[in-house]
């Protein structure tokens, strides 16, 4: 089987890479999501977002009258590899509306909100940004025990209640909300709906919530008798669940791609640095347990590779990846576990050092990874979800309640 990429395909690789040479830095520090924190970094961040727009390349798939190109689901995948591998920030500004919130409004939206959403999305406009309400504190893998309730009160909701682990929040001009409106239903899962939120909207407050190291990404959302259009309701009421459950799927197949292109670039960057750095008058890169390691991280990109391009074809074929989604999800949570212990492991104490200081090895990416990857295993469903997932709809395992 041969798995070499089109002429079509290399070119646009050739022409990210020119892309990135032309408008990103060399010194420039792009660590995953971080662009959300600082405000020079969002700035930066939306002005290559908006060059990305114009060439057609933030939603690249999309149909053209949505501003897409109706490129190939594998060019897509090319884009995401090569502009995570090139560090560049935007392709994901406000990546819930270019990775799963346009692609559910294609779906399960109104016309209406087709034309209002989608074009704003697609040009990389600052009112194009949400963000995904999804977690609470008390539901987080128990989704359906989600409690922010909306009531119907003419032709507007009025919404209450808390979201926790936001994305963007403090960046985002829509948020994608799950929540209740129906709590007598039989089911848990058959009260649900989703609504599009206006985050100007009075009655919204938002907290941040920083990570290990710091950074700006996650937030708080509290929603105090938000009035929100009835219009905004995506889909059927109480029909939500049903609708999310493919949300998610398209949230997590476009994890595989970013995963590799940035781990594919980190495992370069160990290369070269065990090649250049001696112990005891020897190159690290003769030390036979270094190798092998590195040699491991290897394949684990090269399999997830091929995953990612397996779910690129599915969906060419017109098949919506569901257990494919979630197994690359948790095997690419596993990639990076892996690369983070593996990097620390090499650069020994340099590792705990962070990209401010002039001690920082590979401009603290390693020490980046390590804090990171902890809460990217949680972050679109758990493992242990995934995994659930896989066994239910590729190995037809019962579930277990």
């Amino acid at each position: 089987m041969d798995f070499k990429l089109s002429e079509k395909e290399d070119a646009l690789r050739e022409e990210i890479r020119r892309f990135a040479e032309a408008e990103i830095s060399p010194d420039f520090i792009h660590n995953f999501l971080d662009e959300e924190s600082r405000d020079e970094d969002w700035a930066f961040a939306m002005s290559i977002s908006k060059k990305l727009a114009q060439k057609g390349w933030l939603v690249m798939a999309w149909p053209k009258k949505y501003g897409g190109q109706e490129a190939s689901y594998l060019e897509q995948m090319v884009l995401a590899m090569e502009a995570t591998y090139w560090g560049i920030p935007g392709l994901g500004m406000g990546i819930s509306g270019t990775a799963w919130v346009g692609p559910s409004l294609m779906m399960y939206g109104s016309e209406e909100q087709r034309q209002k959403y989608l074009p704003l999305i697609a040009a990389g406009d600052p009112d194009g940004v949400w963000c995904t309400g999804y977690s609470e504190p008390n539901a987080g893998s128990d989704f359906a025990n989600i409690q922010t309730r909306a009531v119907r009160e003419g032709d507007e909701y009025v919404v209450n209640g808390q979201k926790v682990w936001t994305s963007c929040a403090h960046r985002a001009r829509w948020c994608w909300l799950a929540l209740v409106t129906d709590p007598n239903a039989a089911k848990k899962q058959h009260g649900i709906s989703l609504l599009i939120v206006d985050m100007k909207s009075p009655g919204i407050t938002v907290r941040p919530l920083l990570n290990y190291s710091g950074v700006h990404i996650f937030n708080e959302v509290f929603f105090d008798n938000v009035r929100v259009p009835a219009a905004n309701l995506v889909g059927q009421e109480n029909r939500g669940w049903y609708q999310l459950m493919q949300s998610l799927a398209y949230e997590r197949h476009s994890v595989g791609a970013q995963i590799y292109g940035a781990g594919k670039r980190m495992l370069e960057n160990l290369v070269e640095y065990v090649s250049e750095t001696k112990q005891d008058g020897v190159s690290l890169s003769q030390n036979p347990v270094i190798r092998h390691k590195l040699a491991e991280r290897a394949i684990d990109l090269e399999t997830l590779k091929m995953l990612s391009y397996e779910i690129a074809w599915k969906m060419s074929q017109g098949v919506i990846p569901i257990y494919e989604a979630s197994r690359n999800k948790a095997y690419g949570d596993c990639v990076q576990e892996r690369m983070a212990n593996t990097g620390t492991e090499i650069l020994g104490a340099y590792s705990q050092i962070d990209q401010n200081s002039k001690l920082a090895r590979l401009k603290g990416a390693i020490q980046h990874l390590y804090l990171l990857f902890p809460g990217i295993t949680i972050a679109a469903g758990t493992d242990e979800i995934e995994k659930n997932i896989i066994g239910q709809f590729k190995l037809g395992l019962p579930k277990s309640y």
